[in-house]
């Protein structure tokens, strides 16, 4: 295992990392490497939250921003529907509906354009991060996606995607695809149904079952003598003007030189006070397993419907949805149910009624579709959130830039424009 480094002489030595999912223990590993004790905390434990159940892609040419064109023409009615791809309850809150303005405010193609342009350069690092893990000792690999195919039933469905790659790559973002039918596709992958007429093979993808990395990359945190604290919530932080005094639930009381605030979905409750106004805001996400007589030989998509599938093992994951509601609300059935009833007719073999562990996990949503991660007011008190849904794909990247601004002082240019303070 790779050894870490001395930490700088005006870094911070001893850091908190409050949460144990894919950023916060990505960037307790990277600042290991730069020579740095760290701690990290969870109210529950590692991969507890939006980590463990999601899709498991890497797919930095898909790493788009949230807030699209698209995102409009679903209408009020569409978005009501509890079967909707994207669901917002009748009954949201203030906070919710200030998210919901900047969000729309925000889903044009000229913003859109501009917040593709800002995630290039951190994109570019997605893959090569993951690579920095492995040769240092982190037990877990990625996949190489043999095959990674967005499928339709027409091909006038499919020229969304095919528009929006015209605009990631006019946005800087490299992507390798080819066009095919659906007879094609099916030869890629025998799982499609007759129902997809029409596909679209992406290059140079990967993918990885994100429990089983992010408990191997905990693993790796603590041979480095990490200290793990699971089902531990932090209940206040205190900047005294030379160290943070983080207090838990059961009143204890520790002292750091620095923290990162990487709480996904709650990344406001303690940012807040640290002068960080950007609405985080759970856009939850649901998945579950099922058999499959042909297990894809890499991830399958069907963007019309928003369904995401994933080879794990013998079983596919199918997972999908964006739900705006509370990260604390519990699982809602119906959106299983939509999912489920969204795959059935486009693949073949899977027995879509021998669901197995069916999870929701919350993504945390910026109004912009940008991350938020840097220094916040207090220059001790570091933020890695905010990531929507590409949290596992730009986690490494996001813990590599970070714990080169900590030790440094210096701000990489990639961070630029993910400062919390926008």
């Amino acid at each position: 295992m790779a050894r870490p480094s001395s930490p700088a002489s005006n870094g911070p030595s001893r850091v908190a990392v409050v949460g144990a999912g894919m950023v916060g223990l990505s960037t307790a590993w990277f600042l290991q490497e730069r020579g740095v004790e760290v701690t990290v905390y969870d109210r529950e434990g590692v991969a507890a939250g939006s980590s463990w159940g999601n899709a498991g892609w890497l797919t930095p040419g898909l790493a788009t921003p949230l807030p699209e064109p698209a995102v409009l023409t679903y209408g009020v009615r569409a978005v009501l529907s509890p079967s909707s791809p994207v669901y917002v309850p009748p009954s949201a809150n203030p906070s919710l509906l200030r998210f919901l303005t900047g969000f729309a405010r925000n889903s044009t193609a000229t913003r859109w354009l501009r917040a593709m342009r800002a995630l290039v350069p951190i994109n570019d690092l997605s893959l090569s991060s993951f690579d920095l893990l492995a040769d240092g000792g982190v037990e877990a690999r990625t996949l190489d996606a043999k095959s990674f195919l967005a499928a339709y039933r027409t091909a006038e469905e499919r020229k969304v995607l095919l528009e929006e790659l015209e605009q990631i790559h006019a946005a800087g973002q490299s992507m390798e695809f080819d066009v095919l039918d659906g007879d094609e596709a099916r030869g890629v992958e025998p799982s499609l149904s007759d129902e997809i007429g029409a596909a679209i093979r992406l290059h140079g993808q990967r993918y990885i079952d994100p429990g089983h990395f992010v408990h191997a990359l905990a693993d790796a945190v603590r041979a480095r003598g990490g200290r793990i604290e699971e089902r531990t919530e932090i209940t206040d932080l205190h900047d005294t003007g030379s160290t943070v005094a983080i207090r838990t639930a059961d009143g204890a009381v520790e002292r750091f030189d620095s923290v990162v605030l990487a709480t996904g979905a709650w990344l406001g409750r303690h940012a807040r006070k640290f002068g960080v106004r950007s609405v985080v805001q759970a856009g939850r996400g649901y998945s579950f397993s099922v058999p499959i007589e042909h297990v894809p030989t890499g991830p399958v998509y069907f963007p019309a419907q928003r369904v995401a599938c994933t080879p794990l093992g013998d079983r596919l994951r199918v997972a999908g949805m964006m739900e705006f509601r509370k990260p604390e609300a519990p699982l809602d059935s119906r959106r299983i149910n939509a999912i489920a009833e969204a795959a059935r007719p486009l693949l073949r073999g899977a027995d879509l009624n021998a669901r197995q562990d069916e999870w929701v996990g919350s993504r945390p949503c910026t109004t912009d579709g940008l991350p938020l991660i840097g220094a916040t007011r207090s220059p001790r008190v570091f933020a890695a959130g905010g990531h929507g849904m590409w949290g596992i794909t730009l986690g490494p990247a996001t813990g590599l830039l970070l714990a080169e601004t900590m030790v440094t002082g210096r701000r990489p240019a990639e961070l630029a424009p993910f400062d919390p303070l926008r």
